[in-house]
């Protein structure tokens, strides 16, 4: 499956204190008009397109309601979700109880992944990438596994 919009890269950044958050031209230019922020894994943040929030959801409503996991995912993403748009400077608002959420303070680092943007605090995108468990040889063949 093709993505139409491919996000890539790393950028490092600062919130101010009012809670915005400058995204960085390569990535604003994919955004389009209007965008979705969320909770994502690992405590950090998941931005999508419109397309994308919209396919995101409609999986997401694929699955039985009468499975407490599945109305727990949904919730999960759903509930702490935020419709954004860029101001004149490139920047949004993050709410409050999603920079609590995924611990953003000052420094924050953004990664492209494909069909999303995820928004990290520099502390925890750094302890996940320092971490001593982490074991490239097992992901390599776990990507085996998965045919990638």
């Amino acid at each position: 499956m093709w993505v139409m919009n491919m996000f890539l890269g790393e950028y490092r950044h600062s919130i101010d204190d009012k809670g915005r958050l400058i995204i960085p031209s390569k990535l604003r230019e994919q955004l389009g008009d209007s965008f979705f922020i969320t909770k994502g894994f690992d405590q950090c943040l998941f931005i999508y397109t419109q397309e994308e929030w919209y396919k995101f959801i409609e999986k997401l409503d694929t699955n039985p309601m009468k499975k407490k996991d599945a109305r727990r995912i949904q919730r999960f993403f759903v509930a702490a979700a935020n419709e954004c748009t860029l101001d004149k400077q490139g920047r949004i608002l993050i709410a409050s109880h999603l920079r609590e959420y995924s611990e953003l303070d000052k420094e924050v680092v953004l990664i492209g992944v494909s069909n999303r943007i995820e928004i990290w605090s520099k502390e925890n995108w750094d302890a996940y990438n320092n971490d001593d468990d982490f074991d490239i040889s097992a992901l390599a063949e776990e990507m085996e596994d998965l045919n990638i």
